[in-house]
């Protein structure tokens, strides 16, 4: 089977995963992309919430749980 017909098929990429990651260890195209690595923040800025918007929310889960 030639490779672009490979390529258009989903199924026959799966049951052929080497000639997977033979494309993609040689694709130019994926190694002119440009990576990023994010890291998340130590702590999260919510402010708490307001004791009225905090009691309607746990009013709402008992409810959910009842």
């Amino acid at each position: 089977m030639e490779l672009n017909q490979i390529a258009r098929n989903p199924f026959v990429l799966m049951t052929n995963p080497e000639a997977v990651l033979h494309a993609m260890e040689h694709s130019d195209a994926l190694a002119r992309l440009r990576g990023q690595v994010f890291h998340p923040l130590d702590k999260p800025l919510l402010s708490p919430l307001p004791d009225d918007v905090a009691a309607y929310d746990r009013r709402i889960d008992r409810d959910l749980n009842d």
